[in-house]
């Protein structure tokens, strides 16, 4: 960062929504897709997805300046690495998200401690969304996004191999389905909203989905996953959750978060950014490793393992 212009710098902060937006919109018109197969004129590209020839030649051209796409003969372009991960499920949500909904609501976006969302679309972040299944499902999509790299973060966990394992605002399953399939004796409870996209049937017979709200009440096992539920509320809010799985959980149980935290210091930290839009949207927030001891001992849990976006805690 140190090395680079500074009229660079302030530049490529500046145009960010301009690559947001472009992103959305490639997403939402399938590109990369329609480009799995190699290389393709704009034109044919444009015909494809009902778009504009000009107007998408020139998306594509900015986005490939970037290396997302490349322009590889005047008007033919192809997929890179980067751009080839928008036909991964989930990824090409992620587009759809920030650069549409998210997008409108960082741009309202204030210093007054509040969320702008209710102020653009008329009501709190998760009642729109239920309202609006599209986005809903998109939502759901985007954030089983990953769930691999979050299976090999339980993977530093210990376990017995015969637990109960329930996921809290487990979404679709893929997580918990995961994981108990590789524990013959272990069984699952995917735990979520009524309205959650899911398919009951890929969770195997040892998993099950209960429907209900984390802050009324939560199924009881022998440990509770939290999987980047927690950045999502405010304290308060947080702290509520945190006691309704403790209520739930036995002087045995455990509570495994899998979170990130904001480091101190200036190297980049995706955490920090994340912890803006959490802001826009929700109220929620990212902690850093004072925060998340504070909170937990506050919901009655005893931090006993920090690792790389996990978090362990027992009953204090």
């Amino acid at each position: 960062m140190a090395d680079r212009p500074a009229d660079e710098v302030i530049w490529d902060a500046l145009r960010g929504g301009l690559v947001t937006r472009a992103l959305a919109l490639v997403a939402d018109l399938h590109i990369a897709e329609a480009l799995a197969g190699g290389p393709q004129p704009v034109a044919d590209l444009a015909r494809q997805a009902g778009a504009d020839r000009d107007t998408l030649h020139r998306l594509l051209r900015a986005l490939a300046s970037d290396g997302i796409f490349a322009e590889e003969a005047p008007g033919v372009f192809r997929n890179t690495p980067a751009s080839e991960l928008l036909n991964r499920t989930g990824w090409d949500d992620f587009a759809h998200l920030f650069g549409g909904v998210w997008l409108r609501t960082v741009l309202e976006l204030d210093a007054t401690g509040t969320p702008s969302f209710p102020r653009i679309f008329g009501d709190d972040f998760w009642p729109w969304l239920a309202e609006h299944p599209r986005e809903r499902a998109a939502f759901d999509r985007a954030m089983a996004q990953g769930w691999e790299a979050r299976l090999e973060r339980l993977g530093s966990v210990r376990w017995r191999g015969d637990e109960t394992v329930v996921d809290v605002g487990g979404g679709n399953g893929a997580l918990l389905a995961a994981l108990v399939e590789g524990h013959p004796d272990m069984r699952g409870i995917v735990f979520d909203l009524p309205e959650t996209v899911r398919d009951e049937s890929a969770l195997g017979e040892r998993c099950t989905f209960v429907a209900g709200s984390f802050f009324e009440a939560v199924p009881p096992g022998d440990v509770f996953v939290l999987s980047g539920i927690l950045h999502d509320w405010d304290d308060s809010s947080a702290l509520r959750i945190l006691r309704t799985v403790r209520a739930a959980a036995g002087e045995a149980s455990r509570l495994i978060l899998l979170e990130g935290s904001i480091e101190p210091g200036n190297e980049p930290d995706g955490a920090k950014w994340l912890d803006l839009l959490m802001l826009a949207l929700l109220a929620g927030r990212e902690r850093t490793e004072e925060q998340w001891r504070a909170l937990l001992g506050e919901a009655g849990f005893e931090l006993v393992h920090w690792g790389p976006g996990v978090i362990e805690a027992r009953g204090s």
